[in-house]
Order: C-alpha cells, then sequence, then structure tokens
C-alpha cells in the first residue's frame, strides 16, 4: 500500500478527492499505527501502516488509495508507566479523537481495558491481548453535502423558547412516522414531528448530547444503556444508532438533512455537549481513544499521583483544560458542529469543569477567552449548566458576557412557591423578573437566565407533582441513586390515582408550574414530553432506560390532550407579549419621566406591596403589574416597541383569596385570558378596581382591553 508523508493539519482522516490523509497528536508516543479494517464484523485489520512523518507532535501520512467508507483505528506505542501518567498500549485499536464517523461501536471484552482485569496488580498490570475484533471503529467519510439556502433562523435570545429533546425518544412510539424512521435523525425531518414543534410554539430544540457515546460496560452487563448519552467517545461524530442508516456516512448526512429541515421550519438546533469528560472513565476504565493515545496530555491527573485522576465530573475523569491540545480539540469539534453540521449553538454540560485553570472555577479562564474572540463561536448561542461536582462548582450568575446559564434557582425558588413552602415572595417576584440578582450586575440581560422548571435530569412535570420520593429502583442502584431535594409532592398518594380531587389539584399545579415559566423574563425552556404529562412513574434518574419508561408516549388522554392545548396557548401568548420578552430589566421605577412604573408588586387589596409583606415568611399570594407602554426599548429598526400592559395574579394558599384589580381610567378593562384553575377557561371581562375571586393554588392572567399604543400608561392607577 502507497503511503506518503501528508501534511501535520487538519488533524482527523480527510478525504480530498484523490486519497486520505490521517494526522493524529500525541506528544508522548514513540510510533503510530494507522490500522485498515475491510468491515464492521472483521476480528483483524487488513493492514497497519505505520504513519511516516511525526511534525510538531503530530503524526501524519497521506494514502492515496484509500476512499471513504474506509474503517480504522490506531496503535499508539509508547511507555506504560501509570503512575507517571502514561497509559500507552499497542495491543489496544483506539478511535481517532477527530473522528467524523463511527464504523462500529464498542463491543465489550476484557480485551478493551489495559491492564488485566483479574490481577492484583490491578491497573499496574499490563494487558497484551489485541482488542482488533472488539474496538470501537472510526470512518473515512466525504463530506459533500447540497445545503441549498439553509440558513440560520438566528432567533433573537429574547424571543427564544427552548424545547429539550432526545433524538430517539421523542419520535421513537409516534404513530404518524413511518415506522423504519422512528428514534432517528431522520424522524425530525418528517411532517408529524415538525407540525408538533411548530404548533407548540418553540424556536429552538435543545438535542441532548448526539455526539457518540459508548454505554458503560457495567450498565450493559445488567441489561441496561446509556440513554441520555452524556458519555462522549467521539466529539466529531453524530451517534450512529440515532441514524435510520448503518452506512457511516448517512449518519452525517442524516443529521445534515434533519437540521436543514428544522430550519426551514424556522427552528434553532441546539446541541447539548459534554466536553469535561469521557467515556474511558477512571483508572480502572478501558483503553479506547484519549488514554492510549496521549493520556498525559488531555486528562487531569493527581498531581501527587499521576496514576489517579481529578475528577470534577463524578464519571472518574476529567479533561485537561490546561492543555494547549485540549483546548484546540473542543474548538476545533465547536467550529465543525457549526460551519460543516450548521448548528446553532451549544448547551455546555457541566461548564464549570471547562473554567477550572487549576481547582478553582476561573470565569477568565482559557477557554472562555477562545470562545470569546472566535469570529464563529462567539456567534453562536452558548448555554453553560454552571455547576459541576467539585468543591466551588455551583457558579450560577457567574459566567461571562456571551453566556446564557441554566438558572438552578429558578427552578427550586418556582418549585418552592407553589408546593407552598413558607418562605414569601420575595424569592418569587426576583426570578419572574428576570433574576436581575444574578446578571445585572455583569452587564447581562434577563435572557442570561435560561428558565425551566424541570429538565432530562429529574422528575419530569407530571412526576413532579405525583410523587413526594423518587423510584429509581429499576436502576438497580437500590433507590440511592438521583436527586433527593426535589421539592415534589404528591397531594395526598404516591404516583397514579383514581381520585378525581387528587388529579385535578395536580393538573392545576402543572398549569400553575408552566404558566409560571411562560410569564417570567428570560428564556424559556420545556423538558422534552412536559407539554403532553409524560411520565417516568417516579424515576429522576432515569439514564441508563432506553424503553418506554423514558421514551415519549403519543396516544394522549383527554387530561393530556386539555394539558397540551393549554400549553400551546401559553406559548402563543408569550409569544405577542412585549412585555414578557422584553431586553432589558425591569427598573421599578417612573421611566423618562412619566409619573408611572414599568412594574409593580401588589397585595390582595390592589396596593403595592410594603416591605413588611415582602419579609413575611408566610404570604404565599402576589400580584405583578407588567406596564406595557413603558418599556422603554425599540426593535431593529429603531422604533420604540409597546406592548399590552399584563397582570399576573399568583396564590400558592390552600385557600382561596379575593383579589382587587387595579383601578382603570377611559373605561378601560381587564381581561382574564387566563386562569390556571380552569385551564379551559375563556376570556372575561372585568372592571377596574373589581375584586377576582383568586382560587386556592391558581394563578390568572389579565390584559388590559383596547390599550392604545399612543396612549401613556396613566391608564392604570395603584393605590
Amino acid at each position: 500500500m502507497r503511503v506518503w508523508p501528508g501534511q501535520p493539519y487538519p488533524l482527523g482522516a480527510t478525504w480530498t478527492g484523490l486519497g486520505v490523509n490521517f494526522a493524529i497528536f500525541s506528544a508522548h508516543a514513540t510510533r503510530v499505527e494507522l490500522c485498515l479494517f475491510d468491515s464492521p464484523t472483521a476480528t483483524l485489520p487488513s493492514a497497519c501502516v505505520p504513519l511516516p512523518e511525526h511534525t510538531d507532535m503530530v503524526w501524519h501520512g497521506y494514502l492515496p488509495d484509500v476512499r471513504p467508507g474506509q474503517l480504522y483505528g490506531y496503535r499508539v506505542h509508547g511507555p506504560y508507566d501509570p503512575s507517571a501518567g502514561h497509559r500507552f498500549n499497542p495491543n489496544k485499536i483506539l478511535i481517532d479523537p477527530y473522528a467524523r464517523a463511527i464504523g462500529r461501536t464498542v463491543r465489550w471484552d476484557n480485551s478493551l481495558f489495559g491492564y488485566r482485569m483479574n490481577d492484583p496488580a490491578v491497573d499496574l498490570s499490563f494487558n497484551a491481548t489485541d482488542d482488533a475484533a472488539h474496538a470501537p471503529l472510526a470512518a473515512v467519510i466525504d463530506p459533500a453535502f447540497t445545503w441549498g439556502d439553509d440558513r440560520p433562523p438566528r432567533t433573537p435570545w429574547h424571543k427564544t423558547v427552548i424545547y429539550e429533546m432526545h433524538v430517539k425518544g421523542f419520535s421513537k412510539l409516534h404513530p404518524d412516522i413511518p415506522r423504519a424512521l422512528r428514534g432517528t435523525y431522520e424522524a425530525l425531518t418528517t411532517a408529524p414531528a415538525i407540525e408538533h414543534l411548530q404548533k407548540l410554539g418553540i424556536t429552538a430544540v435543545e438535542l441532548m448530547p448526539v455526539h457518540h457515546h459508548a454505554n458503560d460496560k457495567h450498565l450493559v452487563d445488567r441489561g441496561l444503556s446509556n440513554y441520555w448519552g452524556y458519555n462522549t467517545l467521539a466529539y466529531f461524530a453524530p451517534d450512529i444508532r440515532y441514524a435510520a442508516s448503518s452506512a457511516p456516512a448517512e449518519s452525517v448526512r442524516e443529521f445534515k438533512r434533519m437540521v436543514k429541515a428544522l430550519h426551514s421550519a424556522g427552528l434553532e438546533v441546539i446541541l447539548d455537549v459534554v466536553y469535561n469528560h469521557t467515556t474511558e472513565g477512571n483508572h480502572l476504565g478501558p483503553t479506547l481513544s484519549l488514554r492510549g493515545i496521549d493520556n498525559l496530555t488531555y486528562y487531569r491527573l493527581q498531581p501527587e499521583d499521576r496514576r489517579y485522576y481529578l475528577d470534577f465530573t463524578g464519571t472518574g475523569n476529567t479533561l485537561n483544560m490546561q492543555s494547549p491540545q485540549v483546548l484546540q480539540l473542543i474548538m476545533d469539534s465547536l467550529r465543525y458542529w457549526v460551519l460543516e453540521m450548521h448548528v446553532d449553538g451549544f448547551r455546555f454540560d457541566l461548564a464549570s469543569a471547562l473554567a477550572r485553570e487549576l481547582y478553582e472555577v476561573d470565569r477568565l479562564g482559557a477557554f472562555f477567552d477562545i470562545i470569546h474572540q472566535d469570529p464563529v463561536l462567539s456567534q453562536v448561542k452558548l448555554i453553560a449548566e454552571p455547576w459541576d461536582l467539585g468543591a466551588g462548582g455551583y457558579q450560577v450568575g457567574n459566567f461571562p458576557v456571551l453566556w446564557t446559564e441554566w438558572n438552578g434557582k429558578y427552578r427550586d425558588s418556582m418549585r418552592a412557591f407553589w408546593k407552598g413552602e413558607n418562605s414569601g415572595v420575595a424569592e418569587l417576584a426576583t426570578r419572574i423578573a428576570g433574576s436581575n440578582d444574578l446578571y445585572e450586575r455583569s452587564g447581562r440581560r434577563p435572557y442570561a437566565s435560561i428558565n425551566f422548571i424541570t429538565a432530562h435530569d429529574g422528575f419530569t412535570l407530571h412526576d413532579l407533582v405525583s410523587y413526594r420520593e423518587k423510584h429509581n429502583e429499576a436502576n438497580g442502584e437500590n433507590n440511592e441513586d438521583g436527586e433527593r431535594h426535589n421539592l415534589s409532592d404528591n397531594y395526598g398518594v404516591e404516583g397514579p390515582t383514581d381520585d378525581p380531587a387528587i388529579r385535578a389539584l395536580r393538573e392545576r399545579q402543572k398549569r400553575n408550574l408552566m404558566a409560571s415559566l411562560m410569564l417570567s423574563l428570560g428564556v424559556p425552556m420545556i423538558s422534552g414530553g412536559d407539554e403532553m404529562s409524560r411520565t417516568q412513574r417516579g424515576n429522576n434518574n432515569a439514564y441508563c432506560h432506553d424503553s418506554e419508561l423514558s421514551w415519549t408516549h403519543w396516544n394522549l388522554t383527554p387530561e393530556q390532550e386539555e394539558f397540551l392545548a393549554f400549553t400551546r396557548r401559553l406559548v402563543q401568548f408569550r409569544a405577542g407579549q412585549p412585555v414578557l420578552t422584553r431586553r432589558k430589566f425591569f427598573q421599578g421605577r417612573s421611566i423618562r419621566g412619566a409619573d408611572v412604573k414599568d412594574i409593580y408588586w401588589l397585595d390582595p387589596s390592589g396596593r403595592e406591596m410594603t416591605d413588611d409583606a415582602w419579609n413575611a415568611p408566610f404570604v404565599r399570594s402576589l400580584g405583578v403589574l407588567m406596564v406595557g407602554e413603558a418599556l422603554d426599548e425599540v426593535d431593529e429598526r429603531g422604533r420604540r416597541v409597546s406592548g399590552n400592559t399584563i397582570l399576573i395574579l399568583a396564590n400558592a394558599h390552600d385557600e382561596d383569596v379575593p383579589f382587587v384589580l387595579p383601578q382603570v381610567q377611559d373605561r378601560k378593562a381587564w381581561v382574564r385570558v387566563f386562569d390556571t384553575f380552569d385551564g379551559r377557561a375563556r376570556d372575561q371581562r372585568f372592571a377596574g378596581a373589581a375584586t377576582y375571586p383568586l382560587r386556592g393554588r391558581s394563578m390568572a392572567v389579565f390584559t388590559l382591553k383596547d390599550e392604545r399604543r399612543n396612549r401613556r400608561a396613566t391608564d392604570v392607577e395603584t393605590r
């Protein structure tokens, strides 16, 4: 086989139209062999070719006779000295960190481990068994694709509504999607899938990890899998298990077709990415890729004993953000998904781990510096999960400009309020108003807060109001896994019940929580399936269940249909109200010399809240008046923005609370558009100063009828 010197850049396997250039970084290797496989079932490589050139720590070679579709892996030679941080083992086929497609998934076997599994010396022993029959393989691809007139929707942050979803789980049970496409990228190009997303009114889908991942051996041994996918093996390759075709290159083309179809429907695509750790685990994990390529370079190791890994992620290892090569790997991957795959943004799992320069989280770390100066990545949506499992890892509110954050404080505040905990309403008000306490100081806007009630990790919305305790027995960990502090309740019976009063209260609480989400400043995120009352039967950590327990069910009961309709109405209402999608924080004071403020906080008498009321822990009702004429904002053409004045009344007491509506002038009137006590309640007109019977555990929303854009906001009076 002909082998030419090739080039050290770009890294990975690059089809030039005439042959393939292979390049892989390893600072400490002594020799690198490229191994070619004829098929996924091959137990041995058809050829192993030493890469002939070594330039700036990059091993490279050009094979003019190789074509797209070729399966390959690497054998990397070097010292096996775990105590010094080196774990080279040329008996292990390693997957290219820059692999664009996966040609064979992991086939678990003891040969995949660099040490002998039953040896008393454990990982200090050396496993000479060849794993060529079991190791995952990469595939060479031709990246050509006809994008046509594909354009990113570029929805402004303040108008964004996110739908977090699992590619497989969303469509696996959908009766109107062809069976062969269910659970795949292609399913999201079909009319039933797109119609559901458009009718819901969301503007972006946030896909749970689609980077190809490995299913943990201990899960496979128990008949489970890593369904969520937070176990990345290849940062450039879409997971081949979500492709309708088994051909490696088709997984890439199918992903691109999915993005193109979603863009055509006006929907952005955000990827949940896991750059904080890999699937290789701790010192007892398998040798699949980075560990055998250059362990010392790619992972954070204990400085006092490099045999062991620093673990800020709870998975056994942490990528080494102090390494320029790791930073390059991450940035190259991110740019690839934007430029080649056309995605619109990223949600970074355990993002605090990416900012750990030494041990502490550094908001000015190299990772942020590189992102901010990058002309591509600085222009896409960037979402941080602002915590990890290390000391000082909880960093909500501390990420720099350009970044938005999953707001865990918003989640907990809303859950606590509607559960009825004696915590007062000050925290609730702060979260409704966009969490200015977290973001305004650093110069960020309300949309820095990604508001959510539930997410993939934890209870579904339906389970949040149906279970007081988690029920994770099916995970095989004695129900010891999963979050214990859930702020959930069952309202009388644990799990399903036929009691009509309990069922009615649960439905009302779901409406309260969803309404709160859609009526708060910030970017709302709906967890996929919550709009249809998806349940995991009390499991709040269903990461290992690729089954109907986790998949979205589409055969809806009348209750579920009603909640779906209610959620659609809420999302559409939010989109039409500039006061709810404002770009700036409320000031709580007169605007431009006018005698009216942009927001008022009211007690049940219709008067503004007093300090005593704010500080009383037993107060569980609150009125919020957002004045539409006091936005003090302009649109993209410099025109002043105004909208409806909105009144929100919230009551977390069990008892009814009569609420006096604000006085209005010029025969204006309040029109109730929502009351969560009855999700089907129609619009109803109320005079100013009327007393509204706000029911227990409910929320009502009003708009000021026929308010004209050119009138001053003095149509509203508070007492």
